[in-house]
């Protein structure tokens, strides 16, 4: 059994030094790896991601992260990924890393995803150049994640995105902003890929629960959603059993567990 712990949408800012190190020392013993759902910062600059970074520097488990639009904001996402990996954070977009655990190979793959809308109610590569180029890119970012999935030599593979692959978790925001908030081509990635779990942020008013036509279980963890310091899932062989809850593809179903409290 694999532990995950993850969070997205913590929004440090340059007066955040100290909040969120005491959530990461708390994951010893709690969690095998740390997974970060984007918006780490607030207004997506260098010095906020600094804090982000030394938060997180030090952590007792491997950190693993993409980035959201709020650390785009300021077109220094380049700068923020540098600053992350160099305190030992893995920022993925469009790739996908292994990690160890007990022997068993937990495969994270990540994009930060884009809108674009879902099955009914969905934008088109048709028309105006920005509206073909809009869609175009959703749907190239949604290959990037299917490509990393499958790239993944791994026992479990388990997906990590900003914005969300399922109308599921965004209920309680505003319908009529969906399209802003995930796509479908996310979903379509997610089933074609052989992901076990998904776990996303950005919709803060969105649910926690929802699942993809395939079946794979999507989790939105952004921080105003979950609640908590951080959301705890187990996966692979030996995690137990979710009752009703439809199961994941093989090899075992996602679960949920106790999420640790700050100390």
């Amino acid at each position: 059994m694999m532990r995950i712990a993850a969070v997205g949408d913590i929004h440090l800012g340059t007066d955040s030094a100290g909040t969120f190190a005491p959530v990461v020392r708390g994951l010893a013993g709690c969690a095998d790896v740390l997974l970060l759902a984007g918006d780490l910062t607030q207004h997506g600059l260098p010095a906020e991601a600094d804090v982000v970074a030394a938060e997180v520097a030090g952590a007792p488990l491997p950190v693993i992260a993409v980035l959201g639009n709020h650390d785009y904001h300021s077109n220094a996402e380049s700068e923020i990924t540098a600053i992350l990996t160099a305190a030992g954070v893995t920022v993925l977009e469009g790739t996908g890393t292994v990690v160890d655990v007990d022997g068993a190979r937990l495969g994270i793959a990540g994009v930060k995803g884009f809108g674009g809308g879902f099955a009914g109610a969905s934008g088109s590569d048709f028309g105006e150049p920005l509206m073909k180029a809009f869609v175009r890119h959703t749907k190239e970012v949604a290959t990037r994640l299917r490509n990393a999935l499958e790239a993944l030599d791994c026992d479990t593979r388990v997906a990590l995105t900003h914005y969300a692959p399922i109308p599921d978790t965004l209920i309680g925001e505003r319908a009529e902003i969906y399209p802003f908030l995930g796509s479908y081509h996310l979903a379509e990635a997610l089933d074609a890929g052989g992901a076990v779990l998904a776990l996303h942020g950005h919709a803060h008013a969105g649910s926690e629960r929802g699942s993809t036509a395939g079946g794979v279980p999507v989790r939105n963890v952004a921080r105003p959603v979950i609640g908590k310091p951080c959301a705890l899932y187990a996966v692979g062989s030996g995690a137990p059993a979710e009752g009703a809850r439809t199961p994941a593809p093989s090899p075992a179903p996602a679960v949920d567990l106790a999420a640790p409290t700050a100390s």
